[in-house]
């Protein structure tokens, strides 16, 4: 039973985007696993983006100042 947790930033994903992701990956892991997608379980975590860091700032921070 594949298991895939999925993290993104909580920036306004839509549900019908979110909904497109789990369809997708499901359809992957079915075409090059071969896997039943009856038991494949898609996570899709949302983090806020002052908990997410790259570089050794928040994407927050990234965010303010790419503006």
């Amino acid at each position: 039973m594949p298991y895939v947790n999925i993290k993104i930033t909580k920036d306004g994903t839509s549900p019908e985007k979110k909904a497109e992701v789990i369809k997708g990956v499901t359809q992957l892991l079915v075409d090059v696993l071969g896997k039943n997608p009856q038991n494949v379980m898609i996570l899709i975590e949302e983090v806020e983006t002052d908990n997410w860091g790259i570089g050794g700032e928040s994407v927050t921070v990234r965010r303010k100042r790419a503006q």
